[in-house]
Order: structure tokens, then sequence, then C-alpha cells
């Protein structure tokens, strides 16, 4: 008698089952550094499958340089003031830091869509720590949101930026950073937001604030007492000053004109210098980013 009728006969045992091993890899640095690198990749392949994104985010920088600089830069035209410079010229870094503020916030904000689709949970019951998701997230989001910027610095000679070299990469050094601050804010803000609705309000309600007291439309000095404050205060402040400084460096100006379009960030008439305004934002990036990093270790 085979085997096979044997197995058929009642009361025979049954032959055993293949086992299969399943082996989870050691949490440790390795793993942690893969995950990272796991989260950033998956964040620029959203970001280049999403052409409608990439489309959108366009929009409003550019409608503000080319359209509230085109008409702002008429009327001081028609009224004789400062006719040497072009409007554009000053809202150009502006424009810049509120690309990449808009790509970087939307970018934080996807950890709530992958939450509310069951994506999040199964990176957080991954043999990784959740630190390696949350700085993964970061770098991923400040880099789509660098190279979503660097589309308006392609468009620098509509300003009349010139197409300097070391310039662009002053430019999209401090982009970087600024998008690396931000996201680690949207982050921040997202760990807790179970809707999409709930976090593209608080978004809103953090981000136009934020946008027109950074000095990204209009110059610093000058400005009431009750505002000057308020400047002072806001974190992207210590974004858009660095990229003005770094652009109005290349031009030829005439020392009135550069004090009155690139005054600098004062505190009580003191004025802050450019690497200080840089360790300001680096380390609003890392702190921000930290207590994303706690507020994911009390998630679920």
């Amino acid at each position: 008698m085979t085997s096979s009728t044997r197995a058929d006969t009642p009361g025979a045992a049954a032959p055993a089952a293949d086992v299969v091993r399943v082996r989870v890899p050691e949490p440790g640095l390795r793993q942690d550094v893969r995950a990272v690198k796991i989260v950033l990749h998956r964040e620029l392949i959203r970001f280049w499958r999403d052409k409608l994104r990439m489309v959108s985010g366009l929009v409003q920088p550019v409608l503000w340089l080319l359209v509230m600089g085109t008409g702002l830069s008429n009327l001081m035209a028609s009224g004789g003031a400062h006719g040497d410079i072009d409007l554009k010229t000053f809202i150009f870094p502006g424009v810049c830091a509120m690309s990449v503020m808009f790509t970087a916030m939307f970018s934080a904000g996807s950890i709530v869509w992958d939450r509310e689709f069951g994506f999040l949970r199964e990176m957080l019951v991954a043999p990784v720590s959740r630190s390696s998701i949350v700085i993964g997230k970061c770098i991923g989001g400040a880099l789509v949101a660098t190279l979503q910027g660097a589309v308006i610095v392609a468009l620098a000679g509509l300003a009349g930026v010139p197409y300097d070299p070391v310039l662009i990469l002053e430019l999209l050094g401090l982009m970087f950073l600024g998008a690396f601050a931000l996201t680690g804010f949207g982050v921040m803000m997202a760990a807790r937001i179970k809707q999409m609705q709930s976090f593209f309000g608080l978004m809103q309600m953090a981000m136009m604030p934020m946008m027109f007291l950074s000095g990204a439309l209009y110059p610093l000095n000058g400005l009431p007492a009750w505002l000057t404050v308020l400047t002072r205060f806001n974190p992207l402040t210590y974004a858009v000053d660095p990229l003005r400084q770094a652009v109005f460096s290349h031009l030829d100006l005439t020392p009135a004109l550069r004090r009155t379009f690139d005054p600098g960030v004062t505190w009580n008439g003191w004025v802050v210098p450019v690497w200080l305004e840089i360790l300001i934002v680096v380390g609003m990036g890392v702190g921000l980013m930290g207590v994303a990093i706690v507020e994911f270790r009390h998630t679920d």
C-alpha cells in the first residue's frame, strides 16, 4: 500500500505540514537607517507621481511673484519711489520661502492621510524605532519642498535676480533648512490629528499669520512696535531674511536702497547675523522634530 493510500485511510496519521519560518530583523541602527531611506524614498515617489500637486503648488507662488510683484512695481514707479529696484526682486526671496512652506506642510499632512487609510499603523508596528519614521518624513518632506522651490528659483530672471551659481546653491541650501523646520512643525501637528479636514484647517490658521508676519512681502523696518514684536517672534522671519540677504548681496544697489529693502532682523537695535538666523532655523527644526518623535511614541 502506498503512502498516499495510507494517508487516505481513516485513522491514519496525517503527513506533517511544512513549517514556514519568518525571521523578524532585530531592531537596531541599521534597520532604523534603512527605515529612514524607505520613508524618504516613498515621499519622493509620491511627489513625482502626483503631477497635479506639483502644478498646484506652483500656482500661488507664481501669482505672488508675477502678478502682485508687477502690480506693486508699477504702483511705485508711478509714484516715483525707488525706481531703481523692481519689487519683484524684493519679494522673490519671500516667494521662495512661501513655496517651500506650502509644500512642506502638505507633505507633513500625508501622515493624517496614512492614518485614515491604515498605512500608518503598518509602519508603526514595523520592527524599527518610531523616531526613524519621523526623521525620514522630515527629511523627505524637506527634500520634496526644495525640489518644488527649485522651480521658483529657475524663474529668478523674471524677477531681476542674476543666475549666479553660488547664489542658486545658497538659495537651495537655505530653502532646504527652512523646509526641514516647517516639515517638523507640520509633522508635530499631524501626529495627533485624525482627520484631513482638521489638519488643513489648523494648517491654514498657522500658515497665513506666519507668512504675513515674516517680512516676505514687505520690509521689516519702520513697522509699528506691536507688529515689530510679532515679526521677531515669528520663526519664518529667520528663514526669509537669509534668503533676502543672499539675493541682495548679488545685486548692485546703493547703500540707501540696501538699507531700505534689506534692513535685516534687529533685536532692540542689534542686527542679527545670518549665521545666527540659520542656527535658529536649524534648532527650531530639530526641536520640532523631537517633539514629533515624542508624540509618535505615544500614538497608535
